[in-house]
């Protein structure tokens, strides 16, 4: 295969075997992952025979060789591999420890498919959802907050840890007035909750969710129906949390039962409510921390696995704020 970028006089170069991979799959269609690999880095990419050739300055080709051995390893072990990917293991500080397509992966009985975190800081919220009570992940959108958390929780259901799921989202309109929409309470605040119900979609066949919901093993509903519950041997999450208010938030919190976990999401720079203060994100973060069984998980951009425009758009948007 051609080279990918520029070779430069006195360049270092050096060879990392890829033996044992499928050389399709390491390169990506029409060679994106060695595209990407050589725009990360800076480095020149030569994928010929059985070596990826790497050439540039010293630095950019250690870098290069230590993002390509992870490539390698992953294809080895019979995974896929995207230029997202790619660009993910050049976006984690030891790329060889970033998590593979088995460590970590949450593997669903009954589901359509195992459910890999794709960032370090992915499979650390899913390590502090399996050992705490009650989590609480702040951080940009796209990142797998709210997948992650859905994930976890039909895990939790699968293999029978839980007797009940419960998804619930604060009904604020962001931006648009869904008033006038026609039907009942439930087709009027379904397009809150559309982004639960995609995420179950994703992970349990069709068939099977629609039972579940007839018979309220998996309940989806907007934050004001968990009034005076006690939601007891669930799997309890809260999405969209910046949009609770500090009341809705108490009222929440205090609905955990016995044999219960809850995990909340949110984005502190998406919140819709008439006051910023008001939000119950805001609140919770300044007077829970140090409460044993509670975590907070903070996601950066780098968590970020959709588009990898998305990553760029939101670092622009924390630049401009920051300059304000």
């Amino acid at each position: 295969m051609d080279g990918v970028g520029e070779r430069a006089p006195d360049a270092t170069v050096h060879r990392v075997s890829v033996e044992g991979a499928d050389q399709q799959v390491l390169a990506g269609v029409n060679d994106a992952n060695l595209v990407e690999l050589a725009r990360t880095t800076g480095a020149r990419v030569v994928l010929r025979g059985d070596h990826l050739a790497l050439t540039g300055d010293p630095d950019a080709v250690g870098r290069a060789q230590a993002i390509a051995s992870a490539m390698v390893a992953r294809v080895r072990d019979g995974h896929v591999l995207s230029a997202d990917d790619v660009l993910r293991l050049s976006l984690a500080d030891r790329p060889g420890d970033a998590p593979g397509a088995v460590n970590g992966a949450l593997h669903l009985p009954g589901a359509r498919r195992s459910v890999q975190p794709k960032t370090p800081g992915q499979a650390e919220y899913l390590r502090k959802i399996a050992e705490h009570d009650i989590v609480i992940g702040i951080g940009p959108a796209g990142t797998g907050k709210t997948y992650l958390a859905v994930a976890a929780a039909v895990d939790a259901l699968m293999r029978k840890r839980v007797r009940r799921i419960v998804l619930a989202r604060p009904a604020v309109e962001a931006g648009e007035s869904l008033g006038f929409l026609p039907g009942d309470m439930q087709a009027k605040v379904d397009p809150y909750l559309r982004p639960l119900y995609d995420a179950l979609d994703d992970l349990v066949p069709v068939e099977r969710i629609q039972k579940l919901l007839e018979t309220r093993v998996i309940e989806v509903a907007p934050l004001a129906f968990m009034r005076g519950r006690t939601l007891g041997d669930a799997f309890v999450i809260l999405d969209e949390a910046q949009n609770a208010t500090g009341l809705q938030m108490k009222m929440f919190l205090t609905r955990l039962g016995v044999n219960s976990r809850i995990v909340i999401t949110g984005d502190k720079t998406q919140v819709d409510l008439p006051r910023r203060e008001d939000s119950g994100l805001m609140q919770v973060e300044r007077i829970l921390h140090g409460i044993e069984g509670i975590a907070f998980h903070y996601f950066s951009d780098a968590d970020v696995v959709r588009h990898r425009l998305v990553r760029d758009i939101i670092r622009a948007y924390n630049e401009d704020a920051a300059g304000q």
